[in-house]
């Protein structure tokens, strides 16, 4: 995925999707929990400070962005791949992200994790459906269309 296809409207102050050559998500390898009918490894919120800014200075300084000099308060570190769904905590899985952007992918993020606990969909499945909204977030509600159904 190039720079240039991740920006919002021509914008270059911010990502609008996971750069997937410093994210390309990550699962949790290690159990805090196990969850779902289908036994999903879960990982327990942990991203501390430190992490967050290198997550922000990389996309900056690697990519050109403008995160800080736009406002930390309009974003937040990303999960990737949501914790719910089985998401790690590590920088592979962390990404700066708009609060333009999740406005969009949130609402199928939540929808999706309780279609796995209801064991009507399966990890793998909604990786790539909240893969293919993130990438492309205004497409998000297609999405939220298909995991409604199930």
């Amino acid at each position: 995925m190039s720079v240039t296809s991740t920006l919002a409207s021509g914008s270059d102050a911010f990502p609008t999707s996971p750069i997937e050559t410093v994210t390309p998500g990550d699962v949790c390898d290690h159990a805090d929990e196990i969850r779902y009918p289908e036994r999903i490894v879960y990982c327990r919120r942990s991203v501390g400070s430190s992490l967050k800014e290198n997550i922000i200075d990389m996309y900056d300084q690697r990519f050109g962005f403008k995160i800080r000099q736009t406002g930390r308060s309009a974003f937040k570190i990303d999960h990737y791949i949501p914790l719910c769904m089985g998401g790690s905590n590590d920088a592979e899985n962390l990404w700066p992200q708009h609060k333009t952007i999740y406005q969009y992918t949130d609402p199928l993020e939540e929808l999706a994790c309780k279609k796995m606990a209801a064991g009507t969909l399966l990890q793998a499945r909604a990786i790539e459906i909240i893969k293919a909204a993130k990438a492309n977030p205004p497409q998000a509600q297609i999405y939220i269309d298909e995991v409604s159904k199930l």
